[in-house]
């Protein structure tokens, strides 16, 4: 199936609206029509395009499989549409959410998670829990599907403020004047107590650099994808939920491109600590890391019988 992906990504990102590139290089509304449904157009027209973008058709336009029926987001977004309970799609919002959170600080327990996913109750409660803790619990859940719904498109900066938005709706940030939910962030942070990140004036710039640079790889691996992340992470482009978006965009990449997923569990999280942390001297720390909690999964896709 031919996809036109790349070019109106070219566009957004030099701020061409259809209707300019319609008037400037003289193609109908038909045509406009057609390449915004990913139909086939005249070889002139691709001609036209590449000559205007000054690049290569390869840059406007891609060849995409079929929805592949064997295929792990073939097998999620099923079971997530016929609400199958205890499969596959069940138990990794609940493994995903779980984990995310708790690295990040949630006391909320996995029985807990997944008491609030399935009977949207919290369950037993020791000592108090924070109603940030469930609310963002309760989003993550979101989180996934909407990564679901949006998994075979093209990463753009519209779908990763789209995750931070559903990630801290209605959360105590959200209600702070200086707190900017689902858009990069506004105030300098650190990760931890000495890692310096992006500059607020200076995220937009370096997270479309990453994307465009990531874009331009025509055979993204699983090694690809930790990198993203990494690169991510050091800009740190929100003032709060950068490592659970990022997670999510890993989980939603590997899905896109069909390589099994993966979890970061909590117990894992120092190693995955230091391999961020030293990444820039040997990116093995994280990948292995990540390879680890692929190997995990596959043990989940195994006993469901997907892999």
């Amino acid at each position: 199936m031919i996809s036109y992906k790349k070019l109106f990504l070219m566009m957004e990102e030099r701020e061409i609206s259809k209707e300019k590139l319609k008037n400037e290089i003289g193609i109908s509304s038909a045509t406009m029509a057609k390449l915004a449904k990913n139909e086939e157009v005249a070889m002139s027209t691709i001609h036209a395009l590449c000559n205007y973008f000054d690049c290569q058709p390869g840059a406007i336009l891609s060849y995409e499989k079929e929805n592949d029926e064997n295929s792990i987001l073939f097998k999620l977004r099923e079971e997530q549409s016929i609400k199958l309970k205890g499969g596959l799609y069940h138990q990794t919002q609940i493994r995903l959410a779980y984990n995310s959170n708790h690295m990040e600080g949630s006391r909320l327990t996995e029985d807990q998670t997944r008491s609030i996913y399935e009977t949207q109750t919290i369950g037993d409660v020791n000592g108090y829990e924070k109603v940030d803790d469930i609310i963002e619990t309760v989003n993550h859940f979101r989180c996934f599907d909407y990564i679901l719904s949006v998994a075979d498109k093209e990463l753009s900066e519209d779908i990763i403020k789209h995750i931070h938005l559903i990630l801290k709706s209605g959360t105590t940030d959200s209600e702070k004047e200086w707190f900017a939910v689902g858009d990069y962030k506004k105030r300098p942070n650190m990760i931890g107590d000495m890692v310096e990140t992006t500059h607020p004036s200076k995220v937009e710039s370096e997270i479309k650099q990453l994307l465009k640079e990531y874009r331009e790889n025509d055979n993204i691996t699983f090694e690809d994808i930790v990198d993203f992340h990494y690169k991510f992470e050091k800009i740190h482009p929100f003032q709060d939920g950068n490592g659970r978006v990022g997670r999510l965009i890993m989980f939603k990449e590997c899905l896109k491109y069909n390589i099994p997923p993966f979890i970061i569990e909590d117990v894992s999280k120092n190693y995955y600590r230091r391999g961020l942390k030293e990444y820039l001297t040997e990116k093995g720390f994280l990948v292995e890391t990540c390879r680890a909690s692929q190997d995990s999964y596959k043990k989940l896709l195994e006993y469901f019988e997907y892999i």
